[in-house]
């Protein structure tokens, strides 16, 4: 059965994909640029090198930022916007 069988004619938006995927996409990558440019701000404000440099390589669509926020720098929620709290580690 033809790849275009399984979509109605004039929904899809090229590379097989359904149109209905475009905003999930949307918000996928919205989602993962929050979390990557909160991460590396706080990476970089407390000079660590190393992480920054892997998480602007890595993409892990926000796990390895949040991990990194939560775990290894143990922010909490209400801090994560602050721009006067800064500890190095």
């Amino acid at each position: 059965m033809p790849v275009q069988d399984y979509y109605w004619k004039g929904w899809e938006m090229g590379f097989g994909f359904p149109l209905w995927i475009a905003p999930l996409f949307l918000a996928f990558i919205l989602w993962s640029l929050f979390w990557k440019g909160l991460a590396l701000w706080h990476s970089s404000r407390r000079g660590q090198n190393w992480w920054f440099i892997v998480m602007l390589v890595v993409n892990t669509a926000g796990i390895l930022e949040i991990a990194y926020l939560f775990a290894i720098i143990k922010l909490k929620f209400g801090k994560l916007f602050n721009p006067e709290h800064r500890r190095s580690h």
